[in-house]
């Protein structure tokens, strides 16, 4: 029988994102075949099904999703062992572990990475990605110190500091005659096809979105899912879509015929913050967040984010 070693856990992890096993299988860089193998393997180990799947759709299960939860930790966990030795050997004081959404504002993660201690001259930092939901859990969990995460959840277990509140950005063909406008309304773009990234991803900043539809009664003509912005290009270049993009997604489909705008409503604007255990009592923390505040702009200057993006 098969041990639980990493590439099980990996091929757990990737297709529970993705939801895909052609492109779970492209990201880990292995066939199709050999993943569906370690799944099957996986599950006979555990002795339970961990996806529920047909032809078209996976699913994960409950049981996938307890594990999945706990592989990320385990990796992660095995990651920072090495980490720590390397940074021993290599002279270095601390490791300072901090995760960020890949949706966070780029300009918000190059000032992270900027960011050096006068304090702690030899500090190394470690940046992982993952998404807002999953920042929290490592966290809380002890496998990070800091997070930059969008809309994290409120908690009394969390200190969280606000650095940036931008808008939801709208990918649309150049050629549409929404492109005319430098923001637009949800009233604007109804009777469309939305693509929206998978509820999984944030729960609460999807169902905000379909809330505040709801609430004044637009309906899209349909609805379709993707894990990545990338995945709505081609849909949206040829006309048949628009897109709901955070500015990070918007600066990557900006391009070959496919332009964007923000949305201009008060309600679904997405708060991007510094996050750390409440009871994260650490000289390197508090280090950390006051040389991050320093660093960000004035507020003139930072409304310089909310303008349109065109290509």
């Amino acid at each position: 029988m098969a041990n639980n070693d990493t590439k099980l856990m990996e091929s757990a992890i990737a297709l529970a994102e993705l939801l895909h096993f052609g492109r779970a299988a492209r990201k880990l860089r292995i066939s199709q075949p050999m993943l569906t193998k370690n799944i099957q393997d996986l599950e006979a180990l555990i002795g339970g099904a961990l996806f529920l799947r047909d032809r078209k759709h996976v699913v994960l299960s409950d049981a996938g999703r307890a594990y999945v939860q706990q592989a990320r930790l385990s990796l992660s966990y095995g990651e920072r062992a090495i980490q720590a030795a390397r940074a021993v050997i290599q002279g270095m004081d601390e490791t300072f572990h901090v995760g960020r959404t890949p949706y966070a504002d780029p300009f918000l993660v190059s000032t992270l990475l900027s960011i050096q201690l006068p304090l702690f001259p030899r500090l190394k930092l470690v940046l992982a990605s993952r998404f807002s939901i999953d920042l929290v859990s490592d966290l809380l969990a002890g496998v990070i110190d800091l997070a930059i995460a969008n809309e994290p959840p409120e908690s009394p277990l969390l200190t969280c500091v606000q650095v940036a509140e931008l808008p939801f950005y709208i990918a649309m063909a150049r050629r549409e005659d929404l492109a005319q406008y430098s923001s637009v309304t949800l009233d604007q773009i109804a009777g469309r096809r939305w693509i929206l990234f998978e509820r999984q991803l944030h729960p609460p900043l999807y169902d905000a979105i379909i809330q505040a539809a709801d609430q004044r009664g637009i309906r899209p003509l349909s609805i379709q899912h993707v894990t990545a912005p990338e995945e709505a290009f081609p849909f949206v270049a040829d006309g048949s879509a628009i897109a709901f993009v955070l500015k990070a997604g918007a600066l990557l489909v900006a391009r070959n015929g496919v332009t964007v705008r923000p949305l201009n409503e008060s309600t679904l604007q997405v708060r991007t913050c510094l996050v750390c255990r409440a009871d994260d009592d650490s000289k390197i923390a508090s280090e950390f967040v006051r040389a991050y505040m320093r660093k960000m702009p004035d507020k003139k200057k930072h409304q310089q984010l909310h303008l349109p993006i065109s290509a």
